[in-house]
């Protein structure tokens, strides 16, 4: 991995916001016939911070987070999630840590036979099986009105805008009360004013539920906006890391092509 070099260099050492990490990945391999798309990929993620994971398309990015939740099974290399390591568990196992992670996918993935409230109570019925009927309620308006949309709980997914979808599922996300939170590129297709209030949202999860986050993006401006710290695919690799105040002084000449 290369070490970003800037007018005056910032030590990595000094940008973590924990010295206790929740995702260690370590050597990482995936390939999909003779395409290498990850080359052993080493990465942490420490705890409260969000880690944005930077790259251009066909970078590996959106394998890597798949990997991480194991939607794809990588060819080698080890994944460690809140000290379970994924190769080690069964099916049983892997669902119960997969309640503590909240995936946002990139098409936002609402189910459109249900209504909004429908949406957000179905994964509460499924992980939160204690509550009561009114438990439920309250934590539904309450995820609504943390992400800006109380007055859509009874709203079908065909009635919304591509940002409002993006608000629902993040609500969808975080009220069954995740402790790290994927992002698989959370502002594509939206518009500037959109993308900006959903990397506001991102800071606002992170604070509000003390969340651990990876935020995978080619999204210049919701990097800036949501990093604590950066990390770039290059090819299936990492190439190099920092924080943003790294990238943007930098020199190389690859990086220089995404902070023009």
């Amino acid at each position: 991995m290369n070490t970003i070099q800037t007018e005056k260099t910032t030590s990595a050492s000094s940008i973590t916001k924990s010295t206790d990490s929740v995702i260690e990945i370590n050597k990482l391999k995936k390939s999909f016939g003779t395409q290498e798309v990850l080359k052993d990929v080493s990465l942490k993620l420490y705890n409260g911070e969000n880690l944005v994971v930077l790259g251009k398309s066909g970078s590996g990015k959106s394998v890597l987070i798949k990997c991480i939740v194991r939607l794809m099974n990588p060819d080698g290399g080890t994944i460690n999630v809140l000290g379970e390591n994924l190769s080690d568990l069964n099916i049983d196992a892997l669902s119960l840590l997969r309640q503590k992670l909240g995936f946002l996918f990139q098409s936002g993935a609402l189910y459109d036979s249900m209504t909004v409230r429908e949406n957000l109570e179905f994964p509460l019925r499924r992980i939160k099986k204690g509550l009561s009927e009114k438990e439920i309620s309250e934590k539904v308006f309450e995820a609504l009105e943390n992400v800006g949309l109380a007055d859509a709980l009874n709203k079908m997914p065909s009635q919304l805008s591509g940002g409002m979808r993006k608000r629902i599922s993040l609500a969808r996300t975080i009220v069954v009360d995740p402790m790290i939170m994927l992002y698989d590129e959370p502002t594509t297709g939206l518009d500037p004013v959109t993308s900006d209030e959903i990397s506001e949202l991102i800071n606002e999860v992170q604070k509000k539920y003390k969340t651990s986050s990876i935020i995978i993006t080619h999204d210049i401006e919701c990097a800036r906006a949501t990093a604590d710290r950066i990390i770039m695919l290059k090819d299936g690799e990492v190439y190099t890391e920092g924080t943003i105040d790294d990238f943007e002084k930098s020199v190389d000449p690859l990086i220089k092509l995404f902070f023009k």
